[in-house]
């Protein structure tokens, strides 16, 4: 065993009595017309709520009504968090939306006395947009009417710094994963590097950078912002994370394990389970990309002692319940996948949860293994998994995850079709993979693809006989990817690690 790998047992084992304050979460405030007394405990409200550390925020709002029970912001931090990590793309689960609509309710209320000024309205205004007729609004909607919302604030209080990175952030959250042009990701990141040089301790301005520019084309943006937002919150789980969202576009492998090993230790503690899976995830696909195959070992063989502590209710850190899932199937998944270990990704097992697609990155493995291995029979079951999946994800309107998990359907059935002896049919499948993900972006949830398809493009051709080919799709790989072990590898080209 490691010496990584023997640290990294050591941190698993910590129980949650061993967590130390969030002590340090940053500097913000967000003057209120709450008394006084509570005003300490509402800047710390939003700081915490600015690093995503939901739980903590919600608590810190509590501990300001339990002394002002008529602080109608209280009410707005707490709604606000209940709509937890505005980046995960999914639809909010129904009871996050019955909770977050109670205390935008309650916060509207309140709002509504002539103590409470027409800025606070405005924010309350905004949070319950998200809320509003959930049952019958979609949920890219609601958001696109925060974000106007958001938008009319800043307007109307001009030197509210607060509404103005607010509203940065919901540009990125509205921001569409198929516009290439980015345009909301840099209005947003204009805004907010221009704030961050006049309050470089503000968590939410770094925080909010390295959302803005977590795209391949636009990570290099966000290099200052990673390397400076866990000494701004380091006692924010997600903070010490954070910075491996860009460590991971631009290939600093060894920097984004570091970084999600700190982030684990301290959510572990912390009883945040969720953000422990998260960056357990994000360290799985660093290792493999360095060939740390003991140290990702280690980590895989750890994750049901973490995963028996996982409470899918409880809202904690930034990751919410379908990032603890994503983590539980991508984890084994990544494992065999990236070692190109396809009986062991044939013999993976599916666990059904309420977020489909999470299953689907075990199908999806499954397929690969079985078409590597000759099993077509059990590769065709595997697929027609996929396009259940797929089906169910569309008819709940799950955009998004119903485009990713066809991806993964094209993919699976064009390795079947080469398997097959239809090699015309496998290419012309694997292309169309190719475009539909380069036509959209990985969710912030994922360090990337359990395997980029025009890597696997790569293979195919190689496969086929086609080095040439299969070089310019291994080099078009790292132009995304950088740094990425397998497309280096065939490609004889040595990381930049240092």
């Amino acid at each position: 065993m490691t010496r990584r790998s023997i640290a990294l047992a050591a941190l698993l084992g910590l129980p949650a009595s061993a967590a130390h304050s969030q002590a340090h979460v940053g500097t913000v405030h967000f003057p209120t017309s709450c008394s006084a007394a509570v005003a300490p405990d509402v800047d710390r409200g939003v700081a915490l709520l600015h690093s995503f550390e939901f739980g903590a925020s919600i608590a810190a709002f509590n501990s300001v009504l339990a002394r002002d029970s008529t602080c109608a912001m209280a009410y707005w931090g707490i709604a606000l968090s209940r709509w937890t990590n505005p980046m995960a793309p999914g639809d909010r689960p129904l009871a996050n939306l019955q909770q977050g609509r109670q205390a935008a309710d309650a916060a509207t209320r309140l709002g509504a006395g002539t103590a409470v000024s027409e800025r606070e309205r405005g924010y309350i205004q905004a949070v319950s947009r998200l809320y509003d007729d959930f049952e019958h609004v979609d949920q890219r909607t609601r958001l696109a009417s925060y974000e106007q919302a958001m938008r009319e604030l800043m307007v109307r209080a001009p030197a509210d710094t607060e509404a103005i990175i607010f509203h940065a952030l919901s540009l990125v959250a509205a921001a569409s994963p198929t516009d290439k042009t980015y345009a909301k990701q840099l209005e947003a990141g204009k805004i907010l590097e221009a704030l961050w040089a006049k309050k470089p301790n503000h968590p939410g301005l770094a925080h909010y950078i390295i959302h803005a520019y977590d795209y391949p084309s636009l990570a290099g943006k966000a290099r200052v912002a990673a390397q400076r937002y866990a000494t701004i919150a380091p006692s924010a789980a997600h903070a010490l994370h954070m910075p491996s969202h860009t460590f991971t576009r631009v290939g600093m492998w060894r920097e984004s394990v570091d970084a999600n090993t700190r982030s684990m230790k301290l959510a572990l503690a912390n009883g945040s389970i969720g953000e422990a899976l998260h960056a357990a995830d994000y360290a799985m696909y660093a290792d493999l990309q360095l060939g740390r195959n003991a140290d990702a070992k280690a980590l895989l063989d750890r994750l049901p002692s973490i995963a028996a502590r996982f409470d899918p209710k409880a809202i904690t850190g930034a990751a919410p319940a379908s990032a603890g899932y994503f983590a539980l199937a991508s984890i084994p998944a990544r494992w065999v996948l990236e070692r190109r270990a396809w009986s062991e990704a044939a013999a993976l097992v599916p666990h059904q949860t309420d977020y489909p697609y999470t299953e689907a990155m075990t199908y999806f493995a499954r397929a690969l293994g079985a078409s590597h291995t000759g099993d077509l029979t059990s590769a065709r079951v595997a697929i027609d998994s996929l396009a259940s999946i797929q089906e169910r994800l569309s008819a709940a309107k799950e955009v998004y995850w119903s485009g990713q998990v066809e991806i993964q359907r094209l993919t699976a059935v064009a390795w079947l079709d080469l398997a097959s002896k239809q090699p015309d049919r496998a290419l012309a499948g694997m292309r169309e993979a190719v475009a539909r993900e380069d036509a959209t972006e990985k969710s912030a949830v994922t360090p990337g693809p359990l395997a980029p398809a025009r890597e696997l493009l790569g293979d195919m051709l190689e496969a086929l006989g086609r080095p040439a080919e299969a070089r310019a799709e291994y080099r078009a790989t790292l132009l995304k990817e950088p740094n990425r072990r397998h497309a280096s590898l065939r490609l004889g080209v040595k990381q930049a690690l240092d």
